[in-house]
């Protein structure tokens, strides 16, 4: 029965193994109300957080003699919807009030909007089109001032050339893993993260272990791929989810619902148990000291800045648990939905999610939910 068992785990892991994280995550997208768009508030309120950090940022590049008549910037890992546009022009605001302020000519902006080739950038230039005028403001002699494009593709991967990038900016996106990290079966095939999806209290050390090897791998390509498209002196600015601690538990309340919800569908026979057992997420999690340590081994930036902030679920006003907990279970739907399907089914997803609710509102009425979720902000500069 174990052998039938392994074989089984091993036929779903080269399942998993033959399509590439890249080509199914993304963001929720569509017209329903559980699309990225109109439920991200938790990124739009780290946005906005950390907004002056941000223009600190592209002041501080200008600051250090910037001559370009055009400042080069590319947006990792954007998805659409309002929190794009609004990084844009928080940056554009940024650049024409240092420019002012030095008695600089403003550069022209050309903006590069990156993301894997499943987010939904028809949405994304629908919104810009649709709010281009208050992007633009004041024009030059000669016409527009910002210039707006597409690239998609892995952010593991190189996306422009050598040497053209002034200033990078990634919100919410280099935690996701390029895949999920090895080492989390046994000899015999078998998942030694049994009825989680992610790092636990209750996981064996050899699980933080995969994850923490798989992120230092990551992030590490990620540095030196920017290294080599970005200029001298460049500025790239990141926010990444973190924890405090070692408890990962608390640093990711979604992957501790889903897996709860999962267990409860495997209970019933909705779902078999070698889709929980197989279903690890590609996502991590890191500590500030982590992220430092990976970024000064690496070599290719110098820390400006480094830093951790705690926002709470943005619902204290609500008194209705019902609604309060229905609004956490789409916003959880709005990041993880295109991931569960993708591994669980699409005719699985409505009952699947109704769960999720449940337990949410569950976890609300005895006061389980964490009280807050920590960020990581950094500005490096590229070494000259």
């Amino acid at each position: 029965m174990e052998r039938i068992r392994a074989t089984q785990y091993a036929k779903i892991r080269l399942i998993t193994k033959d399509m590439e994280v890249k080509e199914y995550l993304c963001m929720t997208s569509g017209e329903r109300d559980t699309n990225y768009a109109q439920h991200g508030s938790f990124t739009r309120r780290v946005t906005l957080a950390a907004k002056p950090m941000l223009e600190n940022a592209v002041e501080d590049l200008l600051s250090e003699g910037f001559t370009s008549e055009v400042l080069t910037i590319a947006d990792l890992g954007c998805s659409f919807g309002p929190n794009t546009f609004s990084v844009i022009s928080t940056i554009k605001s940024a650049v024409e009030e240092r420019c002012n302020e030095m008695g600089l000519k403003q550069p022209e902006l050309e903006v590069f909007l990156n993301d894997l080739p499943g987010n939904d950038f028809n949405s994304l230039f629908q919104f810009f089109s649709a709010n281009y005028q208050q992007l633009e403001g004041k024009r030059s002699s000669d016409g527009k001032m910002c210039f707006i494009a597409g690239v998609p593709g892995s952010f593991y991967e190189r996306l422009f050339p050598l040497n053209t990038l002034h200033f990078v900016y990634s919100s919410y996106s280099a935690h996701w893993l390029s895949r999920v990290p090895p080492g989390l079966t046994s000899e015999q095939g078998m998942p030694i993260n049994k009825g989680k999806i992610y790092i636990s209290n209750t996981s064996p050390p050899a699980v933080k272990k995969a994850y923490l090897q798989q992120f230092q791998e990551d992030f590490t390509l990620f540095l030196k791929l920017r290294s080599k498209e970005l200029v001298s002196n460049a500025r790239m600015f990141l926010i990444l989810q973190g924890r405090k601690g070692s408890n990962f538990s608390k640093s990711c309340y979604a992957w501790e619902i889903l897996a709860k919800a999962l267990v409860a569908m495997v209970s019933e026979g909705l779902i078999k148990e070698e889709k929980l057992d197989s279903f690890n997420v590609p996502y991590y999690t890191a500590s500030c000291e982590e992220v430092q340590e990976i970024i000064e081994k690496e070599g290719s930036f110098d820390i400006k800045k480094i830093g951790t902030f705690a926002l709470d679920d943005g619902n204290k006003e609500e008194t209705d648990t019902w609604v309060k907990g229905e609004k956490v279970a789409k916003n959880i739907r709005s990041f993880t939905e295109p991931l569960v399907s993708h591994h669980i089914g699409h005719e699985m997803i409505e009952p699947f999610f109704e769960k999720v609710t449940r337990i949410v509102i569950d976890d609300m009425a005895k006061q389980e939910l964490p009280r807050e979720a920590i960020s990581i902000s950094i500005t490096l500069r590229r070494k000259g």
